[in-house]
């Protein structure tokens, strides 16, 4: 692809700004919290050298990059130059589609958001067993449907870009799309009914949720083929962990302890394990599965932005007797949390945000 003539300025400049030693550094200090040489009670790694951009850096609106390979490239690239300026962000960029990618290849019905609103699409729940039923007979379906053709085509120009700029190729991940994870993606697709026929069909509950954790693996083994994952440490929203992937657990949140056993924890698993391990992100309350959760050998880290929702004695007590992490733990509550007299010693990262 042609680049525009703004494309390569942007390139041009954050290619100048990164510092090798500064990278490294940032990335040695990753690298010892987590082999487990910190020892602090909260980790907060800093770039030891900020650089400002030397061109003025387009905003771009989501809504026109959805449809444009090059302007998706540039949007990402605006938050690469950003962390450049900022002491605690990795630097990193992704096919940003939003949470409907895996559900826009079943068919679903993609919704764009308002213009004004700048933000990420999502897709519509079908609200109904019966076409959800004909997904299953269907079996995975093609790849490059729905967003995805978008997903692997900013992959590809990404890979064929980076690797004219050697220090944006070396030291700019490009992590993986927001594929969600199986018990999300099958309710974003299947909406409210999936929880009743939890109860009344739970063989069809388990044949649909066994083809979403197929399709994951084969989208994101696709995925891999064009940016392959890394062994050992990996960048995802602007912060490191072990393990290539990073699932998404939002609606277990819903399930009781014994549902979330059978209808989600398997799937995560299965998943986690294939890949070779990651991170498991959540919103709202999960204290009443964390403990499942974080016995999984190939569960690196957790990642939840809601601590007042959780019991979080039991959310620690879970991180340490598993000898897990905490990823981006919000600031002021950790602030709060690094005052008590029994907090934790090197099981959590401050999140900035």
């Amino acid at each position: 692809m042609k680049l525009s003539d703004y494309t390569i300025a942007l390139l041009e400049d954050i290619e100048k700004r990164i510092d090798c030693d500064t990278e490294d550094d940032f990335h040695s200090q990753w690298r010892s919290f987590w082999s487990g040489e910190f020892n602090e009670v909260i980790f907060a790694p800093k770039r030891r050298k900020t650089t400002m951009p030397s061109l003025e850096v387009r905003q771009i609106n989501i809504n026109d990059a959805l449809s444009d390979l090059e302007l998706m490239l540039d949007h990402q690239l605006a938050k690469v130059s950003h962390a450049l300026s900022v002491e605690t962000y990795a630097p990193c960029v992704r096919a940003n589609y939003g949470t409907g990618i895996m559900t826009s290849l079943f068919g679903a019905e993609i919704f764009v958001m308002p213009r004004e609103m700048d933000t990420l699409p999502t897709t519509r729940s079908y609200n109904d067993s019966e076409p959800v039923r004909r997904i299953l007979e269907r079996g995975i379906p093609d790849l490059c449907s729905g967003f995805g053709q978008n997903v692997f085509g900013f992959g590809e120009l990404a890979r064929e870009v980076f690797s004219n700029y050697p220090k944006i190729e070396k030291y700019v991940t490009v992590f993986h799309p927001d594929t969600q994870g199986p018990l999300d993606v099958c309710e974003l697709l299947w909406g409210s009914e999936m929880f009743y026929e939890m109860y009344d069909d739970p063989d069809f509950v388990h044949d649909v949720m066994t083809l979403i954790s197929e399709t994951f693996t084969a989208f994101l083994e696709k995925w891999y083929k064009i940016i392959p994952k890394k062994n050992g440490l990996n960048v995802h929203w602007s912060w490191v962990h072990p393990g290539p992937i990073m699932l998404r657990n939002d609606s277990a949140m819903n399930l009781s302890p014994e549902l979330y056993r059978e209808f989600a924890l398997k799937y995560d698993k299965r998943l986690l394990e294939h890949f070779s391990g990651g991170c498991v992100h959540f919103c709202g309350r999960g204290d009443h599965y964390i403990d499942m959760l974080l016995s999984l050998d190939c569960v690196t880290c957790i990642n939840f932005s809601q601590p007042h929702l959780n019991n979080m004695d039991v959310i620690f007590d879970s991180i340490v007797r598993n000898n897990k992490k905490f990823l981006a733990y919000p600031r002021q509550a950790c602030l709060e949390y690094a005052k008590r007299p029994d907090a934790i010693k090197g099981y959590i990262h401050i999140s900035e945000d």
